[in-house]
């Protein structure tokens, strides 16, 4: 059977951006039909039926889609878990104020900084500050909180119980500030983690301190114009007292490739600047020599295949970010805070290298005069843990829509609310 002919069902999954059970689904209505690879039995598919469903699924979406919303009037945004400021550069481009950022990673604070001197950075551990005189100045709260399970005891899945957590101190800070919307983003694993009871937990704190959460959403950065096939979880939680719904932003029609985020096009007007970047050891140089643009590991011969991948050569899956080279012609994998680690491989099309400095930001969208403090490694590691800017800047279109929609209302009713008084 010849390879690039045939792709697995994880394969598949990843092009198309769809579940393995929505795959299976297909192959049993008939949608796309799967055949059995005749020494394992697994089920792979036929490159010629992919081909032929990319394009109907990109038609499904409008193509006259403009998410961009106009400030009513200034709002403003406290940022928690900031890091390299790719949320709040994103906010920021959609029209939000960011007022003050926290962020615990001094070489993260050092950029904010240096980009933006007029940001106040809180340099430290949220747990060491109060936020209570943000209350009822700021519209919103965001924060890019990190997944940690909670304890159960006594089963009320409410604030208590998630102290020790980061969660807790978003949660808190929420409580203290009074906002009218929060927002937090999280991996796509958080709904799964601890079998969807951390997620739970989240959401019952929430309702506790006075907010109601919308269904929650996982959002592909590739649908707003980012080149990369990065996914977040967005959880938004609304205060009680606004009768007004959120809506998240509309995809995009438009995918955009490597090609668009390191050459003059569409995304930049100049080709990606040059920078330092990391480099291969000279062993992973070899392998990688061998893997042309859009392949991995399964294009190398079948020895190197059974050496470089171990005991994984003889587990099911595609691990397709293994001696992984991205195609000019493709989005970017989600780029990893080390770039040249097995098994996130991010090998540039042309040269056997990993992306640099540079190009690692112009995948996740940030401007070209946005600078990286610290060393190399710091530079990557702030840079893969951004939320893309471009996602940035459509959710904060979402929320402009949301607060204009909310300082509307308070202007033609005579509610027990006002805006005014509502911040």
């Amino acid at each position: 059977m010849v390879i690039k002919e045939y792709y697995s069902l994880s394969e598949v999954a990843e092009v198309l951006g769809k579940s393995k059970e929505t795959l299976r689904r297909w192959d049993r209505d008939g949608k796309l039909d799967a055949v059995r690879e005749p020494i394992s039995n697994y089920r792979v598919y036929r490159k010629k039926d992919i081909n032929s469903l990319i394009e109907p699924l990109l038609t499904e979406i409008d193509n006259n889609i403009d998410n961009t919303e106009i400030p009513l009037k200034d709002y403003k945004v406290l940022e928690l878990f900031a890091g390299a400021g790719g949320l709040a550069i994103g906010l920021e481009q959609s029209g939000i104020k960011c007022v003050t950022l926290n962020e615990v990673d001094k070489w993260a604070c050092r950029t904010l900084r240096e980009n933006r001197p007029n940001w106040n950075v809180l340099e430290g551990d949220i747990k060491e500050f109060d936020f209570t005189e943000y209350k009822n100045q700021v519209e919103i709260v965001t924060g890019g909180f990190p997944c940690q399970a909670f304890s159960y005891a006594g089963k009320k899945l409410g604030l208590e119980d998630a102290r020790g957590t980061l969660f807790y101190e978003f949660s808190r800070v929420v409580k203290e500030v009074n906002p009218l919307i929060c927002v937090g983003e999280n991996v796509k694993g958080l709904l799964s983690h601890d079998k969807g009871k951390t997620l739970e937990g989240m959401i019952s704190i929430l309702d506790e301190i006075g907010y109601n959460v919308v269904p929650v959403q996982v959002l592909k950065a590739i649908n707003f114009k980012v080149p990369q096939k990065r996914e977040r979880l967005i959880l938004v939680g609304i205060r009680k007292d606004i009768d007004v719904e959120y809506e998240y932003p509309t995809r995009y029609n438009i995918i955009y490739n490597l090609s668009d985020a390191l050459k003059k096009g569409k995304l930049y007007d100049t080709d990606v600047p040059k920078s330092e970047g990391s480099k291969y050891p000279e062993h992973k140089k070899k392998i990688l020599d061998l893997v042309p643009p859009r392949g991995y590991w399964r294009d190398l011969p079948h020895a190197i295949q059974k050496e470089y991948m171990g005991k994984s050569f003889y587990l099911g899956g595609g691990k397709t970010g293994m001696a992984r080279r991205i195609g000019w012609d493709e989005p970017s994998l989600t780029l990893t805070c080390s770039p040249a680690q097995k098994q996130t491989e991010r090998c540039h099309p042309d040269e056997t290298r990993p992306f640099t400095v540079r190009e690692y930001a112009r995948i996740q969208t940030f401007p070209d005069d946005w600078k990286f403090a610290g060393s190399i490694s710091q530079q990557y590691k702030q840079i893969g843990n951004a939320v893309p800017c471009n996602l940035g800047k459509e959710l904060g279109y979402s929320i402009i829509k949301f607060l204009n929609d909310v300082y509307l209302k308070s202007n033609k009713s005579d509610s027990s609310i006002s805006f005014a008084k509502a911040i």
